[in-house]
């Protein structure tokens, strides 16, 4: 099995964010909002089975599928309406 590090955050924190920016913008309607935005966990895995297996353990729970793009990245992601949530492993040499 490889080692991967999923880079997530404080989950409370997170969702009482985005309630507070659907507040914030139900209330100020002349704030312009992005026609497409995403959301994106990044998985750290020193190789390429430890990235897929990373990206595999979010996509699992989304019901999305991992996608091998090329040159050692993975990435999955489901849509909701124009907001996407993505995860994706870059290799680290790209991370310099």
């Amino acid at each position: 099995m490889s080692d991967y590090v999923i880079r997530s955050g404080d989950r409370a924190a997170f969702l009482a964010g985005l309630r507070e920016l659907v507040d914030f913008l139900t209330a100020n309607p002349a704030v312009v909002v992005p026609r497409h935005a995403s959301v994106a966990v990044l998985v750290d895995a020193s190789d390429s089975a430890g990235r897929r297996e990373g990206v595999e353990s979010v996509a699992a729970p989304l019901g999305a599928p991992t996608e091998d793009i090329g040159q050692g990245y993975f990435d999955a992601r489901r849509e909701f309406g124009p907001i996407a949530y993505v995860v994706v492993a870059i290799p680290p040499e790209e991370r310099q």
